[in-house]
């Protein structure tokens, strides 16, 4: 990485899930384990074709809960409320990401395909709450989720930020794409690398990546 790569930067953009926490921790088990008790029960499917619709959904629109409203018309509220009810001990609280995190200089946001009450549980349980300017969730796009088009805009223009003074952490590749067009500089945060023209660095240790930004 160019000592200079993150000069512009005024805003940092972070995706929560397998990003501000490590994907060991599993948290996400949890909440697919509810997603897809939620389709057998309003769709009377088995655990099977469950899970089979929760993954489809997921890699068609964004989110599960995205082609649960197009097609089921699913009330997305309840819903975000019932799949995010879990076990957050299971997280572990990381004072040095925390510091790497503070010592970033200028706006500091999360954006997340879930929702902002959700995130901001997980950011108490990791050690992280009260480091960020804002938190945006799927909520605060109208329910459009990552990586469509229409919900970054959304989300940017609501925070103001200018995307070529922005840079992006997401552990999902396909959510960096328009980021990338929109002029943001971009990180996979994730434990391999995805080489692709929208992706700027890659990092499988986003504390380490930070020590190096924040120490240039």
């Amino acid at each position: 990485m160019s000592p200079d790569a993150f000069d512009h930067v005024e805003t940092w953009v972070f995706d929560l899930d397998n990003t501000l926490y490590p994907p060991e921790v599993r948290l996400f088990d949890q909440i697919n384990a509810r997603m897809s008790a939620f389709v057998m029960r309003e769709l009377g499917l088995d655990a099977v074709a469950a899970d089979a619709l929760r993954h489809r959904y997921w890699k068609a629109h964004g989110t599960t809960l995205a082609g649960l409203m197009q097609h089921h018309g699913v009330d997305p509220e309840p819903y975000m409320i019932e799949v995010h009810d879990i076990d957050f001990s299971v997280l572990p609280p990381d004072a040095v990401l925390a510091e790497r995190i503070a010592a970033l200089p200028g706006r500091r946001i999360v954006y997340t395909n879930g929702s902002a009450p959700y995130a901001e549980r997980v950011l108490a349980a990791r050690g992280l709450a009260g480091l960020f300017d804002a938190i945006y969730g799927v909520e605060h796009a109208d329910w459009h989720p990552k990586p469509d088009r229409a919900a970054f805009e959304r989300v940017f223009a609501a925070d103001g930020l200018a995307p070529e003074r922005a840079a992006m952490f997401e552990d999902d590749p396909r959510n960096l794409a328009v980021p990338h067009d929109m002029g943001l500089r971009t990180v996979l945060v994730a434990p391999a690398p995805h080489p692709a023209p929208h992706i700027h660095h890659h990092t499988d240790d986003l504390t380490g990546f930070l020590a190096h930004i924040v120490r240039r």
